[in-house]
């Protein structure tokens, strides 16, 4: 058997290019509707854990599944906003408190997210290198941010402008990274954290300059009395924040009426819940309440119907790649048959001949097994990117 077995190998490694074609053919087939079941499963369970650990999210009327989106993966779809007096009116009721969040800007391709340090401890973040926000223009990045960023703390990190031709838009900003967060395998990895008003100042809320009663320059004074000056358009606008430069910071019009993307909010048992939920069917309010887990449900329900179809698919292939299998098996030994024909010549039996097609057999298929294996413990890895192109 040993003998029949090293001749099939020998037959494998001289026809390489058959052999990896059968190999690739079957490992594939054999991969892809497991693969396909782990990406789905990961997937499924990923984005439910995310769900299920946020109890309430309150925002604008409108589509609900981009509102959940935007507060819990932080992809950044375009929806209404609401004001900031609205997390502070949910305070006040007693049902628990409110996290407001906004998500709208990016910094190099890595979604900013404007939040308190309540986040932080109801997220379970925890700071690994640095500490956590205290000033405006301050940062903290994810693990995945700083790796593939290259960043540490006290490195500089600018926010993406809204739009390039858009000189009256957002306001990009160069913000100081004080903290990196320890990994946690969710999307807090590839977010950067500031505090409402530096989100604030982005929007374009607030600015800082020169204090004007030392300008000298008297073009850059439009008016001046005895109780105000009139800066003109010349006037320098800082794009960072630091010590000395903190104090000329500040924000024109009411903060309660600043914008925000959504309120996660933390009930203080299921009454509250209920209670906060019932308030909110009634037509004196603009926003609308949603349990994260209800919306992430439906939202795979339809989206993972598909996955019966695969399966049926799936099987055809499977079928129609063992029928090829099979004419490939019978047309080598019609293209074999004098080699056949030499070993029976020069003494060998039929039983050996048989030993040593299927010693090549078990060959190709026990390497379309070990490709399929390797192909499925690669695919964790891509469960984020699976996630991000079908899903979200």
């Amino acid at each position: 058997m040993i003998q029949s077995l090293y001749l099939a190998l020998k037959y494998l490694q001289y026809n390489s290019y058959q052999t990896l074609t059968l190999v690739g053919s079957i490992g594939l087939m054999l991969y892809l509707p497991a693969g396909l079941q782990k990406l789905i499963s990961e997937s499924e369970q990923q984005m439910m854990s995310r769900a299920e650990t946020t109890p309430l999210i309150i925002g604008p009327k409108g589509n609900s599944t981009d509102l959940v989106i935007n507060g819990i993966y932080f992809e950044q779809n375009e929806i209404e906003q609401i004001s900031y007096l609205k997390a502070r009116e949910l305070d006040q009721l007693g049902f628990g408190y409110s996290i407001p969040l906004i998500s709208v800007y990016k910094a190099r391709d890595y979604p900013i997210v404007g939040t308190t340090l309540d986040y932080f401890k109801f997220r379970k973040l925890s700071v690994d290198e640095g500490r956590n926000l205290q000033f405006i223009g301050e940062c903290v990045i994810g693990s995945e941010v700083s790796e593939t960023l290259n960043l540490s703390v006290g490195d500089s990190l600018v926010s993406s402008p809204d739009n390039f031709l858009d000189l009256a838009g957002s306001y990009p900003l160069q913000m100081t990274v004080v903290g990196i967060l320890k990994a946690s395998n969710t999307p807090d990895d590839k977010a950067v954290f500031t505090d409402l008003k530096t989100n604030w100042v982005i929007m374009g809320f607030g600015h800082g300059h020169e204090d004007m009663s030392m300008v000298n320059d008297p073009t850059l004074i439009l008016k001046k009395d005895s109780s105000n000056i009139t800066a003109s358009s010349k006037l320098f606008i800082h794009n960072q924040i630091d010590g000395k430069k903190l104090q000329s910071f500040h924000f024109h019009g009411d903060i309660m009426s600043f914008p925000i993307s959504a309120i996660l909010f933390v009930t203080n048992d299921h009454k509250s819940t209920t209670l906060l939920r019932g308030r909110y069917k009634t037509a004196d309010y603009q926003e609308q309440v949603l349990i994260p887990s209800e919306v992430i449900s439906n939202l795979l329900e339809n989206i993972f119907r598909i996955k019966h179809i695969f399966n049926t698919v799936f099987i055809l292939v499977g079928a129609a790649t063992l029928l090829i299998l099979g004419l490939i098996i019978i047309l080598t030994l019609r293209l074999r048959r004098k080699e056949l024909y030499t070993m029976f010549t020069i003494g060998s039996s039929k039983t050996k001949t048989m030993e040593i097609i299927s010693g090549e057999l078990l060959f190709v298929i026990c390497g379309s097994f070990l490709l399929a294996t390797i192909l499925y413990g690669f695919t964790g890895y891509f469960v984020d990117d699976f996630i991000r192109q079908f899903i979200i």
